[in-house]
């Protein structure tokens, strides 16, 4: 009787430590000893790009130095081609437990994602989409996209308060929804300028570099058609300059270094805004910099939070838009990091709060409003 006793009494504990440890095979959490692999996979340029893709690289970075036992890979798709992005992720996807995919090439890995239900997904500027092209949702799959055109806008407005000679421009990589935010936002900023602060500033578009969306509509502005042809991005900058633009804002990821290298070997002062992180230290220019400032989205940050949730088991899929409201966009306003006057500061920032209370709207590539007419501009 009583090992008939002893039996049952080793079997509950046997039982319960089961239970426990099926909690973290089941993806509850996983142990801090073991870490996490993490990959992430970027088209067509790599994770030094000095902009997009190196913002989100070092937030993976830091999620790493503070857990010394995860790893972190990059993987370059160096063609562009969606299909290839895709595949991109499909080689790669059983060797790691969370796989980033930064842009909007990378919609298409929902397949992928429902055929690995234990691995986590994290899509930068994009939502996932089925076969159709239609947006879905997914559990293993936290998407962010935010709203480029907030961003925009205060670097429409810092072009615009800061231009002397009364000519500035956006140089963008592709015509993707996010790209065309940033243009859109851009051109809305100008216009609030003119609106409210007599600037009289003209936006310059090359007709020949028009963009066309996804859509095929047509949109303007000036696009190299690539993230990495920096030799076709300084012919525009060029351009642009030769026109009389003064200030320039570049969201064309590494076709963005051309615009730079223009600025720079410039005989006339020609500052250039920033995309997506801080860029100042890549504006210097022998003792000076002709970085203005930087229009901000902050990724890196919120792909070290996402990972956090991975691995303490409160990872939530689902698709994300952040923006000013979950303060995800901002622009560089720090002494030393950025060229703006404190009357120009003051400006923007009131602006800032105007988007941040729903009082100001820019316009986007989808969103129904135009960039001389956008919920706003009459705003006080």
């Amino acid at each position: 009787m009583k090992k008939r006793i002893i039996s049952i009494i080793l079997c509950m504990i046997l039982t319960a430590a089961a239970t426990g440890c099926g909690g973290a095979q089941g993806g509850a959490s996983k142990s801090s000893s073991e870490g996490l692999k993490i990959a992430i996979v970027t088209s067509p340029s790599g994770v030094d790009d000095g902009s997009f893709n190196e913002d989100n690289y070092n937030g993976l970075l830091s999620f790493v130095k503070d857990h010394p036992e995860s790893t972190v890979t990059p993987v370059q798709e160096t063609t562009g081609d969606t299909a290839a992005c895709i595949k991109a992720v499909g080689d790669v996807v059983a060797d790691y437990d969370v796989i980033v995919c930064d842009g909007f090439q990378f919609a298409g890995i929902s397949e992928i994602a429902e055929d690995n239900p234990d691995r986590k997904f994290i899509l930068v500027d994009t939502s996932p989409t089925d076969a159709d092209g239609n947006e879905v949702e997914l559990d293993n799959v936290y998407a962010m996209t935010f709203k480029e055109q907030e961003g925009g806008f205060l670097a429409g407005m810092a072009a615009a308060l800061s231009s002397t000679t009364k000519k500035v421009a956006v140089v963008n990589g592709i015509a993707y929804p996010t790209n065309v935010n940033y243009q859109y936002g851009f051109m809305s900023g100008v216009e609030y300028c003119n609106r409210h602060y007599d600037t009289n500033v003209e936006i310059v578009e090359l007709p020949s570099y028009a963009g066309t969306d996804v859509t095929g509509a047509n949109v303007g502005g000036n696009y190299v058609g690539s993230f990495a042809d920096p030799a076709n991005g300084k012919v525009i900058g060029d351009a642009l300059i030769k026109e009389g633009c003064d200030v320039i804002f570049v969201a064309a990821g590494g076709s963005g270094n051309g615009v730079f290298t223009s600025a720079k070997e410039s005989s006339e002062k020609v500052f250039v805004i920033g995309c997506d992180t801080d860029q100042y230290n890549d504006g210097a220019n022998g003792s000076e910099n002709i970085i203005l400032t930087s229009a901000l989205k902050i990724m890196g940050k919120n792909d070290k939070r996402v990972l956090e949730t991975v691995l303490d088991g409160s990872f939530k899929g689902g698709n994300n838009l952040l923006g000013i409201d979950t303060d995800s966009v901002g622009y560089v306003s720090e002494s030393g990091r950025c060229q703006l006057s404190s009357e120009t500061i003051e400006k923007i920032d009131k602006a800032y709060q105007l988007i941040k209370d729903g009082k100001i709207v820019p316009a986007a590539n989808f969103n129904g409003l135009t960039p001389d007419n956008f919920t706003g501009v009459d705003a006080e």
